[in-house]
């Protein structure tokens, strides 16, 4: 199985936090929808003997597109990739943009699954992180959704300046009085380059406070816990049958094929990415060439990620696995510098010989990743 996952590099306004590739301009819309479609026609030999379990129609803000657009879209990878009949199919979408209308077009198409970017629900944090949407749209836009469609996750920010637990709490308690099964929860982060790393700079927002981030994310596991969710990976928790298999197949080490500027493609042995910079892709596809840089993974990087991976999930790292794709002296390196971990409480041999993260560790657990790498052989 694998799977596809497209860039729509188009957003209303910049998020405050946000370092992915978009444009705020639609100018070139067309352009751009013409060359996505043709990057996929262009690449369909990669997986002409694979079967397609999931899409994801990701950004940028994919819910800017009209239905129409979106359908041309879904069209093409249906005349050229093996899609199974229960696909999981994901559309991220903002709140600002899902009026009842837009809702109903949307579950008119091969869409299963919304992805709705709420972030908050209280109107002071959204203005902090520039979002185009009010609390009164988050609310008003899964009042509609949950209507017609069964399957919705949401996505939510912690560790927001000024956001106290209680606030917190308060977003959980909405996202569960609304029958959410699914919930995507990251703590706010300062990448270079945006905007909120240039207020922490000048002074005008204070540093992130990452005791405030972990008292929120205790909070986040108890909840969320309390009300039947699965921890299934660091960031993600969802409850049974609503897992994401879009994003559990990346986790999981599975092929797929990253269509759009900026997108990520991973075959087993090589990682490619496709370059960041709309005109430049367009003008690529325009000339019948793929603008993208390719990697060949070592066997290094290969385990790293299965590391990395692997201990953001419930379904950890197992010794078995890592003896048999990478060989005994992988097992031994990872055993020998596992033991302080497992002594503090950090990480777990659980059944099966299969490492895992415990709840102490989970908010360590890139950091304790980076300390099992294998850096030199």
């Amino acid at each position: 199985m694998a799977g596809i996952y497209l860039h729509i590099p188009f957003c209303k306004q910049a998020c405050y936090y946000c370092d992915f590739h978009f444009s705020t301009s639609l100018k070139n819309k067309e352009e751009m929808l013409a060359a996505i479609k043709k990057e996929l026609v262009f690449r369909k030999k990669e997986f002409e003997h694979e079967k397609i379990n999931t899409i994801y129609v990701g950004g940028g803000t994919p819910s800017l597109l009209t239905a129409k657009e979106l359908e041309s879209i879904f069209s093409v990878i249906y005349k050229n990739y093996k899609v199974v009949t229960d696909a999981e199919i994901t559309l991220e979408a903002n709140p600002d943009d899902l009026s009842e209308k837009k809702i109903k077009d949307l579950a008119k198409l091969p869409v299963n699954r919304l992805s709705i970017g709420i972030q908050s629900f209280f109107n002071d944090d959204l203005k902090f992180m520039n979002r185009a949407h009010t609390a009164e749209e988050s609310k008003k836009s899964l009042e509609i959704a949950i209507r017609y469609f069964d399957n919705i996750t949401i996505d939510l920010i912690y560790g927001v300046p000024n956001m106290s637990s209680k606030k917190w709490l308060e977003n959980l308690k909405l996202a569960f009085k609304f029958g959410i099964s699914h919930i995507s929860s990251y703590a706010l982060t300062v990448e270079e380059k945006t905007a909120l790393h240039s207020f922490i700079q000048k002074g005008k927002v204070p540093p992130l406070d990452e005791n405030l981030a972990l008292e929120h994310f205790k909070i986040l596991v108890s909840e969320t816990e309390k009300n039947e969710f699965v921890h299934y990976e660091i960031s993600n928790f969802g409850k049974q049958n609503y897992f994401s298999k879009h994003n559990t197949s990346y986790w999981l080490g599975e092929k797929y094929m990253g269509i759009g500027p900026s997108a990520h493609s991973f075959n087993g042995s090589e990682r490619s990415w496709n370059v960041s910079n709309n005109a430049k892709y367009v003008k690529a596809l325009t000339e019948d060439k793929l603008p993208n840089e390719i990697e060949k993974l070592s066997v290094n990087n290969l385990f790293n990620e299965y590391i990395m991976t692997g201990l953001r999930t419930i379904w950890g790292v197992s010794y078995q696995k890592v003896e048999k794709d990478f060989g005994k002296n992988y097992l031994q390196h990872l055993k020998k510098n596992t033991q302080p971990f497992i002594k503090r409480g950090l990480l777990e041999l659980a059944a099966n010989n299969t490492l895992i993260t415990t709840k102490k560790g989970k908010f360590l657990v890139d950091g304790i990743a980076s300390d099992l790498f294998k850096i030199n052989l």
